[in-house]
């Protein structure tokens, strides 16, 4: 600008006052600090700086007290600096405090307040909404007001609620003539602002719809009773004071943005809390999956492909497994998914009643359970989800992945399905009886056994062959091929986030998600055997894997009631397990862990502990499995302390209890290691050390894959998996499948658990029907 001669003026920026103080300095006093200018070109030049001259007529004058080059390079310094504007003649602004604050946040403010005056803005209000209060401080601006669906500059859209679904009609128009609008909620005591929403560059109102539907589980069943097809109304609750203040920032941001202000937090959501005034930032994500703004094919895309493992080189090869990345990366790379207002998880936090000894998170309401009630997202002992570890980092990670991966595998709509029977497919199809494992005499007594256990043991209703239902494809790694499994024993029903188009073979169908136990009127239902998050998909296959050995090892185990070796812990050598058994010494526990290892080889051990100060024990365990005994070790001790909290404050006379569930506060009130002698170890066999278990040292995750698929086939089974990645969150996430492997769940079909306790030599014969486990697992 040094260079535009006589065209401009300049002088320092509208927000600085120059104080010349003689043999020190001069001073720049601003809102944001003072700047010191030292030595003789400032003294000769600041009050030339007054933004009545040229820079031309600036060194004219700065001469003979400073020679033309030192006065040049001065001024140049001073540009630099971002202190100097540079303005062509015309008439002054009537407001010289808003050309300060427009030089202030940094840009030209003659030119940021001439755009401002010339800026017309539509204000929408929703019914219910007045728009009179904001349209008389946009004025009060000298913001030029539009009436709604003229060809305005900006939109200003108010509400009483984000979810209001007349907003779906505000984001198609304003979508359809390429004009941005920024939404805000100025009613109640925290008032939201933002975002601006831009066509064609960022989210669209039905991504952010999404993530804010997420944490209103509590709603639906009101929703659903009183069949409304929006949010619940809300009585009206706030002070003038602070409806005056949710419009002055309304307002502030349409005019900022009016000035040409661009930055990332115009596309959050800015809320404040009236009452501790407090504000808080929270980034509304574009979802490329969204049927309105983005490409609604792309979960079916990516389920239909193949599931092809790569290589993946292992980054962790201690603490909570063979990972491509450590809890403390996991964290930094998805962290951003935790937010309570547009996260796909609301918040992470310590367990309440967690020992000091034991570091557990809950990470919000688990969506694998489904509750269709109010009474089902208060209680339950997996009413949320949750995540273990031996430190802070690693139970966050932990939660974090349980939380995503439940949602990830939540029916949102756009899941592809192929609608047929079972017959019509043909051997594609994989039938739900291989999975579900029920007996013909569960069949047979499910209304007497449903009314009389928790929705954990829930039976279904027979399979029919002849009906047609929707199915997904999973792909096999054992035959390298496409299967079929009825969708709705895939995905979780109730989160559902719009509505997808079926696609494949076969009939298809447009589907929306099903809510309830049985989902889809096909008698079936999703559980979370096999969903499993990971690093990279060949971690998530693994840790799916590892979870189904785990769980039909502990059925092997809990149904047979069969005496299992005693894992030696001093063996181990590990410090934190000598904290721990301090720790559970002060609660007036001890600990032991048996080994439940099947024919899989692949260590499974069940950690458990008992109450030894009163006569209910409170008997509490925690699984682990790994191809590492140490980390199997590890993961069922941390486990179990996910449990300690529901047991930690119960009192002598049995109250205090922290949750309601009947099936385990029976267990806690009634199960000794007298009456339930399967708990203790086998004492004919000697305890197992590290060494019981040959640890296979395989760098490559990818190695680990080919294991597990060669493991399957040896067994006579087939590992299928699902890719249930969302591309909105990019954390990989899966559910694997392999039909026959038992649930630890009351499952009594003939076939493993009937015959691998025998083949493995822990029982003679195999235990009758009657003679089973009368008390289901209810983890």
């Amino acid at each position: 600008m040094l260079a535009a001669g006589d065209r401009v003026l300049v002088g320092f920026k509208s927000h600085l006052r120059p104080t010349v103080l003689p043999d020190d300095a001069t001073y720049l006093v601003s809102r944001r600090g003072v700047t010191a200018l030292h030595g003789h070109p400032a003294e000769v030049l600041v009050p030339l700086l007054d933004g009545t001259r040229s820079p031309h007529a600036v060194l004219r004058e700065a001469a003979p007290a400073l020679g033309i080059e030192d006065a040049e390079a001065a001024l140049r310094a001073l540009d630099r600096a971002g202190l100097l504007r540079f303005d062509v003649p015309e008439p002054p602004h009537t407001d010289p405090a808003a050309e300060a604050y427009w030089d202030l946040i940094g840009l030209d403010g003659g030119r940021a307040a001439a755009t401002v005056a010339g800026a017309t803005v539509a204000v929408e209000a929703l019914p219910g909404v007045a728009a009179d209060p904001v349209a008389l401080a946009c004025r009060a601006e000298g913001i030029t007001i539009s009436p709604p669906g003229t060809d305005a500059d900006l939109s200003l859209v108010l509400c009483d609620d984000y979810l209001s679904p007349q907003l779906a009609a505000v984001d198609a128009a304003h979508r359809a003539a390429g004009k941005p609008w920024l939404l805000a909620k100025l009613c109640g005591a925290d008032p939201w602002v933002g975002p601006v929403f831009q066509p064609d560059n960022g989210p669209c109102w039905h991504c952010l719809s999404v993530r804010l539907r997420g944490h209103r589980h509590s709603e639906v069943p009101v929703q659903r009773a009183l069949g409304l097809d929006g949010p619940l109304p809300r009585p009206v609750a706030s002070l003038a004071a602070g409806r005056s203040l949710a419009i002055g920032i309304a307002v502030l941001e349409t005019t900022k943005w009016l000035a040409g202000v661009r930055d990332p937090e115009q596309g959050h959501i800015r809320t404040m809390d009236t009452v501790r005034l407090h504000t808080a930032s929270h980034p509304v994500s574009r979802r490329p999956q969204c049927p309105e703004c983005g490409d609604a094919d792309l979960v079916a895309r990516r389920v239909h492909a193949p599931f092809r493992p790569v290589t993946r080189l292992k980054a962790v090869l201690v603490g909570s497994g063979h990972r491509a990345l450590t809890a403390q990366q996991m964290l930094r790379t998805y962290g951003h998914l935790v937010n309570p207002v547009t996260g796909v998880v609301k918040e992470i936090r310590q367990a309440p009643g967690c020992p000091d000894f034991v570091t557990s998170y809950v990470s919000g309401h688990n969506l694998a359970m489904g509750s269709a009630t109010l009474a089902g997202l208060r209680s339950g002992l997996r009413a949320l989800s949750g995540g273990k570890g031996l430190n802070e980092t690693e139970a966050r990670a932990s939660a974090l992945c349980e939380a995503v991966e439940r949602y990830s595998g939540t029916r949102h709509g756009d899941e592809p399905v192929v609608r047929d029977s079972y017959r019509g497919l043909g051997s594609a199809a994989v039938h739900p009886n291989d999975c579900q494992l029920y007996a013909d005499r569960q069949y047979a007594q499910r209304e007497l056994w449903n009314a009389s256990h928790s929705r954990f043991q829930h039976v279904s209703a027979p399979f029919d062959e002849t009906l047609p239902t929707d199915w997904t494809p999973v792909w096999s790694l054992t035959h390298n091929t496409r299967r079929l499994l009825p969708t709705s024993m895939l995905y979780f029903a109730g989160a559902g986030a719009g509505t997808g188009t079926g696609t494949g073979t076969g009939t298809a169908t447009r589907t929306g998600p099903a809510t309830g136990v049985e989902n889809n009127h096909d008698g079936l239902w999703a559980d979370s055997n096999g969903n499993a998050a990971g690093s990279s998909p060949e971690d998530a296959l693994l840790q799916g894997f590892l979870e189904l050995v785990e769980r039909d090892a502990v059925a092997l185990w809990w149904y047979n009631r069969t005496r299992q070796p005693s894992v030696d812990l001093d063996a181990f050598d590990e410090p934190y397990v000598e904290r721990l058994r301090h720790g559970y010494r002060s609660v007036h526990r001890e600990i032991w862990v048996l080994d439940l290892t099947s024919d899989f080889g692949i260590p499974v051990m069940v950690a458990l502990s008992r109450r030894l100060d009163k006569p209910a024990q409170d008997v509490i365990f925690g699984f682990g499995a790994h191809f590492d005994p140490r980390t199997a070790l590890r993961r069922a001790l941390t486990e179990m302390g996910q449990l300690l909290p529901a047991v930690s404050d119960v009192l002598p006379d049995g109250s205090g209890y922290r949750i309601d569930d009947p099936e385990p506060t029976r267990w806690w009130r009634h199960a000794t290691v007298a009456n339930q002698p399967y708990l203790r170890p086998d004492p004919q066999v000697a305890p197992r050390g590290p060494d019981h278990w040959p640890t296979p040292h395989r760098p490559d995750l990818l190695d680990d894959v080919h294991a597990i698929t060669e493991l399957a086939r040896a067994t006579g089974l087939e590992l299928l998996v699902l890719d249930q990645q969302r591309p909105d969150l990019g954390l990989p996430v899966v559910k694997v499948i392999v039909p026959g492997l038992r649930h630890f769940w009351a499952r009594f079909a003939p076939g493993r658990l009937f015959d691998v306790p025998v083949a493995l030599g822990r029982l003679r014969e195999p235990t009758t029907y009657e003679k089973l486990n009368p008390t289901p697992l209810f983890v």
